[in-house]
């Protein structure tokens, strides 16, 4: 069985802006690419599960999000690192109710492993708040990492400061 890296995106592989969805307003996390290739040679999936409520609130699209995806998987590929998938949740419980994809809920984690079959317990996460961890623990995952600056105590195994701190 296969184990996987799972990313966040917003705020790990990318620096955090506010409901980003245009190409040229993305700027990677400096070590993210690193990190990636790092996690690729060891055997892992890299994949990507992030809430995308800007969706559902109307501020980008469906393909809006395909579009800037498309072109991040293109980018990593240019740089030797495949991006094996990427779930995202476009729901916001204010206005679609409650569901089962949003973190912290674990269902963007349970859908990679059922289309991968993935090795939970020998996989990590890497996010950048509480609701990515709880979601990869609900999921099994078990070790997790939280990239926080700023942060002092986290139900994470491992609190970082900067993703070059796991090369």
């Amino acid at each position: 069985m296969p184990k996987a890296l799972f990313l966040d995106r917003d705020g790990v592989v990318n620096v955090e802006k506010n409901y980003l969805y245009k190409i040229e307003d993305f700027e990677f996390i400096d070590g993210i690419i690193e990190v990636c290739q790092h996690y690729a040679a060891l055997g892992y999936l890299i994949i990507i599960v992030t809430n995308q409520s800007g969706i559902s609130r109307g501020y980008y699209s469906g393909e809006d999000f395909e579009r800037l995806s498309a072109w991040m998987i293109e980018h990593f590929k240019s740089l030797g690192v495949t991006i094996t998938h990427i779930y995202h949740c476009p729901h916001h419980e204010s206005i679609d109710g409650e569901c089962d994809c949003r973190k912290p809920q674990p269902g963007m984690f349970l859908e990679a492993q059922r289309d991968f079959d993935i090795d939970m317990k020998n996989s990590v996460m890497i996010g950048d708040n509480e609701r990515d961890i709880e979601a990869a623990i609900r999921a099994g995952v078990t070790t997790n990492i939280l990239l926080s600056e700023v942060a002092t105590h986290s139900r994470a195994d491992k609190i970082v400061h900067s993703l070059k701190e796991l090369l």
